[in-house]
């Protein structure tokens, strides 16, 4: 199974630090956030990757390209454990790139797949979203989609705050952590949304998906939402996440996942958590 990774957005929550460089490319402690994406990819058992970027985001393609000169300065340094880490980025996968031409939302986006996965079903990993659990969530999805045959998407339990920042699902509960979805609203006000189950940016879609892109007419923002293209499918399940999901789309979000992986690190967690209660004394 091949993986699509949209990274086309302009990141305008998180100006100006995303006016020279993607908002995939702001690190999470120590990495770019797409990174994290692509490993989850990769440890699900995914090695061909297409990567949908737009303007300004060369940089994403640099970071997982070789970078000769580093090497070299990290060898002639002596610097091995550097060295093996910045080579491992760029033999982690087969990794492709195509741009999305105008900003039309996510539906588009995924559209822009539809040569490289070539009528096959194909897994859907967001740009600036980190899972993290013992099973990658793309590989809980994949197992899901190999008994079902049909596309199937991540959900979580939010609560009636965060409702209005997502989609949400209505479904029927086929086992303790999956639905049969009968409908998705993109955004919806917390009194109109049909449950507090969301769409979490993990998905495994079959290429049917693009016949019902191609025919969306724009949504909510005036943009093609994959989430209405998901409602026209035959069939279509939800699965509860076991695991955390790190939505790293507002500035808040990505301090709280910066702080959390930082205070996991042996080398850097006990300071840190020392210098926190320093602070808010």
């Amino acid at each position: 199974m091949k993986a699509v990774i949209p990274a086309a957005g302009l990141g305008t929550r998180f100006l100006p630090a995303t006016k020279a460089q993607p908002k995939e490319m702001l690190p999470v402690f120590n990495k770019p956030t797409i990174q994290y994406v692509v490993e989850e990819a990769v440890a699900s058992g995914i090695d061909d990757i297409l990567i949908v970027t737009g303007k300004g985001k060369r940089s994403i393609e640099d970071h997982f390209d070789k970078s000769f000169e580093l090497e070299y300065f990290l060898r002639n340094c002596g610097k091995m454990d550097n060295l093996h880490e910045i080579e491992a980025i760029s033999e982690m996968a087969d990794i492709y790139y195509v741009r999305q031409k105008k900003q039309r939302g996510l539906g588009d986006a995924i559209l822009c797949a539809k040569k490289h996965v070539d009528g096959d079903a194909f897994a859907v990993l967001l740009g600036d979203t980190i899972g993290r659990s013992s099973v990658p969530c793309t590989k809980q999805l994949m197992d899901i989609y190999n008994q079902y045959g049909s596309s199937t998407i991540a959900i979580e339990k939010v609560p009636d705050e965060k409702i209005e920042r997502y989609g949400i699902i209505k479904g029927n509960k086929v086992s303790e952590s999956l639905y049969e979805i009968e409908d998705l609203v993109e955004k919806p006000k917390l009194r109109d949304a049909p449950s507090n189950l969301a769409i979490t940016g993990r998905y495994i879609l079959t290429s049917e998906i693009f016949d019902h892109i191609e025919n969306l007419t724009p949504g909510v923002g005036g943009e093609i939402q994959l989430t209405d293209a998901m409602k026209s499918l035959e069939k279509i399940y939800g699965h509860v996440f076991d695991g955390k999901i790190y939505d790293i789309g507002n500035t808040v979000e990505w301090l709280k996942s910066s702080i959390e992986f930082a205070l996991e690190d042996p080398e850097v967690g006990e300071d840190l958590r020392s210098y926190m209660a320093e602070i808010v004394k």
